[in-house]
């Protein structure tokens, strides 16, 4: 019988780091990488287009994790996800294929966030579509921060939260 893989959620807002923690733990945990903005540049271009990028997120690249996590195989989904209601689905839909479960929060003050996005505009990485002041100022409103008893995981063995904050 195969044991279900980890599935890594990476959480935070644009220029917070999730891509690279999910290149690093690509690495260290023999895992298998779906980050929506590689997969929306070719085929819609960059940016949300429309309802276009949940149906991916939530169908598509969902769809892949799943299997591979039944498969046995780790599974990163470098997303975003800023609401709590999103992040809950996720955890559920890793819960009933009885794999494990590991949310990682990247939180960033927002003036780091906006020097990080500033600099990430002057050389934009494949893939990568460029953020205003204004747009992450908006984005910041919708986000929800993760509440501590979100992060505990009391309710099962199989959940692990780790808070990342950038180094001074």
């Amino acid at each position: 019988m195969t044991v279900p893989g980890k599935l890594f959620l990476l959480i935070g807002l644009p220029g917070s780091g999730k891509t690279t923690l999910a290149r690093r733990l690509e690495a260290e945990c023999s895992a298998l990488r779906l980050s929506p903005d590689e997969w929306m540049a070719p085929r819609f271009g960059a940016g949300e287009s429309g309802e276009k990028r949940w149906v991916l997120e939530s169908e598509l690249l969902w769809g892949v994790a799943a299997r591979a996590l039944s498969l046995g195989v780790n599974v990163i989904l470098d997303y975003g996800c800023w609401a709590r209601e999103e992040r809950d689905l996720f955890r559920a839909r890793t819960a009933a294929l009885g794999a494990r479960f590991e949310l990682h929060v990247l939180d960033v003050p927002h003036d780091e966030l906006w020097e990080r996005l500033k600099r990430r505009n002057q050389q934009l990485p494949p893939d990568t579509f460029p953020v205003t002041r204004e747009e992450l100022d908006e984005w910041i409103g919708w986000y929800e921060v993760p509440t501590p008893d979100e992060l505990t995981g009391a309710d099962s063995p199989t959940f692990t939260a780790h808070v990342w904050t950038p180094e001074p």
